[in-house]
């Protein structure tokens, strides 16, 4: 099961200190569902990241759809980046995903400021 966004806020304004932090994020890596092993193709692959990532992604129907996605990563950190994107962004309407500011979130959770570039 997804962790909500709300709890992943909550637990880091519990977590004083970074190495704390780093192993939530990677237990919330370990909490994602197993992507399976024919979604880990070229086409699902995110180009630019020094770990391999793999985003599949599901659009449902009408002209403001509900977007599901799922992904894994080879990089325990990365997997739990993974996780906190997916409860920012998973199963809203293309509308809310545009107007949402990812950074605005990483710079809340000091995670820009902590992590390096290629992440």
């Amino acid at each position: 099961m997804q962790t909500s966004l709300e709890t992943i806020i909550s637990d880091f304004e519990l977590l004083d200190e970074w190495e704390d932090r780093y192993r939530y994020i990677i237990d919330l890596g370990r909490d994602l569902e197993t992507l399976p092993p024919e979604a880990l193709v070229e086409a699902n692959k995110v180009q630019g990241c020094v770990s391999q990532v793999w985003l599949q992604t599901q659009v449902g129907s009408g002209d403001d759809p509900v977007i599901e996605f799922k992904g894994t990563s080879d990089a325990h950190i990365v997997r739990g980046l993974i996780a906190i994107l997916l409860a920012l962004y998973s199963g809203k309407r293309a509308s809310e995903i545009l107007s949402t500011d990812a950074e605005a979130l990483f710079v809340k959770l000091g995670l820009r400021e902590h992590l390096t570039p290629q992440r």
